[in-house]
């Protein structure tokens, strides 16, 4: 069975982990999870990821959750473009996740990156997930 939305569903693995208390998590691989993954180390949301073969032609994403005195540090992580509705925003119209103390990752021409980053760049794109 194919899976519709892949980065929806990492996202619900890394949230159902930190509440569940694991050090990692594990989801399989695409370039997409990978650059969503590169971001939230950027800004310090998790520790790392690994990606490792399983078997030839199967791999998986091995992402290793951060707690600060004992609760997640990612109090909240959402999705806001599905593949049934997709959002873009102009840069000028992205709005900051809790004044600026969260992010946006968006996925912009130059490639993935956080709100703060593309407003640097001046470029906008699909916003694909907030976190807090």
């Amino acid at each position: 069975m194919s899976m519709t939305d892949p980065v929806g569903d990492m996202i619900t693995r890394i949230r159902n982990g930190q509440r569940a208390g694991k050090s990692s998590v594990i989801s399989p691989a695409s370039g997409l999870r990978a650059g969503v993954l590169e971001v939230l180390v950027r800004e310090g949301y998790i520790r790392g990821y690994e990606r490792y073969v399983v078997r030839p032609g199967v791999e998986e994403l091995r992402v290793e959750l951060k707690y600060h005195e004992g609760k997640p540090v990612i109090q909240e992580i959402s999705r806001v473009s599905t593949p049934g509705r997709r959002r873009y925003s102009k840069i000028k119209d992205l709005p900051k996740v809790y004044n600026g103390l969260g992010i946006s990752i968006l996925s912009t021409p130059r490639g993935l990156m956080s709100d703060h980053e593309a407003r640097l760049a001046n470029v906008g794109g699909e916003v694909l997930c907030r976190v807090f």
